[in-house]
């Protein structure tokens, strides 16, 4: 797999947002702790739940422009979640 180069300084940047994203994500995930979700709400948390893992893993690999958007896309999705309850 190719991933784009980054800088050092953007690896960084891309590191804590990535890291940011994924703290955000995780917060409203846990909001939803303990309510009765509609299978819509449980299909988001699925997805949002596979973004996290995928940003992980991307982390891992140290590939943080992919990390930083599949976190991006687990924070934006559960933000719509968390507004939904």
């Amino acid at each position: 797999m190719i991933a784009p180069q980054l800088t050092a300084q953007e690896s960084a940047v891309a590191q804590q947002q990535t890291n940011q994203s994924l703290s955000l994500a995780e917060k409203n995930l846990e909001s939803t702790r303990g309510k009765n979700l509609n299978a819509a709400q449980l299909d988001l948390v699925s997805k949002i739940r596979g973004f996290i893992k995928d940003a992980r893993e991307a982390a891992q690999l140290k590939d943080w422009s992919r990390a930083r958007s599949l976190a991006k896309k687990a924070q934006v999705l559960s933000a719509e979640l968390a507004g939904s309850l």
